[in-house]
């Protein structure tokens, strides 16, 4: 997947954690564990995004050299 695409879902996903952490708040949700997917998901997604950067920091560095 390209960055962009990453962004795009992560703040699918940071949107829905907000809406769940709302809903848990006001006692809307009775399911409580649903928040555990969603946050592994965007721990998932900045990893990627985070070793796609790496990866282009490495590449710059190794035409500057």
């Amino acid at each position: 997947m390209s960055v962009a695409e990453l962004n795009k879902l992560l703040a699918k996903y940071r949107e829905q954690s907000r809406d769940l952490r709302f809903s848990i708040k006001a006692k809307q949700q009775k399911n409580i564990r649903q928040i555990r997917p969603v946050k592994k998901t965007i721990a998932h997604i900045m990893t990627l995004l985070n070793n796609a950067n790496l990866r282009q920091t490495d590449k710059k560095d190794v035409s500057n050299n």
